[in-house]
């Protein structure tokens, strides 16, 4: 009698599709889990905030969009070989416990970079020009209130950046044609030098919030970076400045930005992430006028998702053929035995 053929299931969270079961995003990868003949792919049935370990009990990857992946989650479970993040952040998930469960963490690195950053010069761009407020005035019919609301360009301007990974090296580029005053960026990982390759001046975090025309946040939340801009950076900030976060809520604290924005201190602000995600109920930085809001989606395009899509899909493609798929952030579990060994059982050839 031949041994049953193996394979290598790959379960998504319930936020990818509609109750109905039909996919919520147009292109995300999955004709790469199909056409392989060992991979079989299903959806979880309900959309938590904390994957179950019910949830996870015949996965051997799981690829997450916004559930938390906690020691809990992934308990007592001997066939979980990755977890794949849908994007690049991951602070939701317990990194420690899944190496020490022997499980790795996979991300999609660079996909998301253009995305972020072409939303990023969208925003400078909105904010300077007062999109907001001019729409509102034909809404209302308010044309010859006009002359009130004179925009600013880009041009011989300071951008700020905090956090030179690959979404502020792409920002970088996006915004080398505009005629900006001059790039500088906070970033204590980066080699001064390697800054300067790229047309960037690295400087304390005080001197970036007091000389920037736009503050724009793009590393990731950590113990580190938690209330990294707090009241005492938000108050270095010039009157003419905005501050642009597509990060992760938590960086900045909104309490000391909310007062900045209300009290006229700053000019204007665009947020795409917030503490306490999801909001259910209107924010209060909605009541602000100088002020643009989004849904932590202020980035998500079809070519995003199908980039993201693509990486973390061929991620579980590589592991389940027994490759070392790109974008491990816990690299450590590679070299452990009882992760080898895991591998070993559960990759298909």
């Amino acid at each position: 009698m031949s041994e049953p053929e193996r394979t290598f299931h790959v379960a998504l969270t319930g936020d990818f599709h509609r109750p109905d079961g039909t996919p919520l995003y147009r292109e995300f990868g999955l004709a790469l889990l199909d056409a392989q003949p060992g991979i079989r792919r299903s959806a979880f049935a309900e959309n938590l905030r904390e994957i179950t370990p019910a949830q996870l009990a015949v996965a051997n990857g799981v690829i997450v969009l916004s559930p938390r992946v906690t020691a809990a989650s992934i308990a007592h479970n001997e066939n979980l070989l990755a977890v794949g993040r849908f994007g690049v952040g991951y602070d939701s998930v317990d990194v420690p416990a899944c190496t020490a469960a022997d499980v790795a963490l996979i991300t999609a690195v660079g996909a998301v970079d253009r995305s972020v950053a072409e939303a990023t010069l969208g925003w400078m761009l909105a904010l300077t020009h007062q999109l907001r407020t001019k729409d509102r005035l034909v809404r209302e019919g308010r044309w010859h209130d006009r002359t009130n609301y004179m925009g600013r360009e880009v041009r011989d301007r300071v951008l700020g950046i905090i956090g030179m990974g690959g979404i502020g090296r792409a920002l970088v580029t996006l915004v080398s044609g505009l005629g900006m005053k001059e790039v500088i960026a906070f970033d204590p990982y980066l080699d001064p030098a390697a800054a300067a390759k790229q047309g960037v001046r690295l400087v304390p975090l005080d001197e970036l919030m007091a000389r920037a025309d736009f503050v724009s946040i793009h590393c990731p939340l950590s113990e580190a970076t938690r209330n990294l801009i707090g009241r005492a950076q938000i108050e270095r900030m010039r009157p003419e400045a905005y501050l642009i976060n597509t990060a992760r809520g938590g960086i900045v604290d909104e309490d000391a930005l909310y007062d900045a924005l209300a009290g006229g201190k700053i000019s204007g602000a665009a947020l795409d992430c917030f503490v306490g995600e999801p909001l259910t109920e209107p924010h209060r930085f909605g009541q602000l006028e100088n002020v643009l809001l989004a849904p932590h989606s202020i980035a998500w395009t079809d070519e995003m998702f199908r980039d993201i899509g693509n990486t973390i899909c061929q991620a579980m493609v590589d592991l389940a053929a027994g490759r070392t798929p790109r974008g491990v952030v816990n690299r450590e579990v590679l070299e452990r035995p009882s992760f080898q060994a895991k591998w070993k059982r559960l990759k298909l050839s």
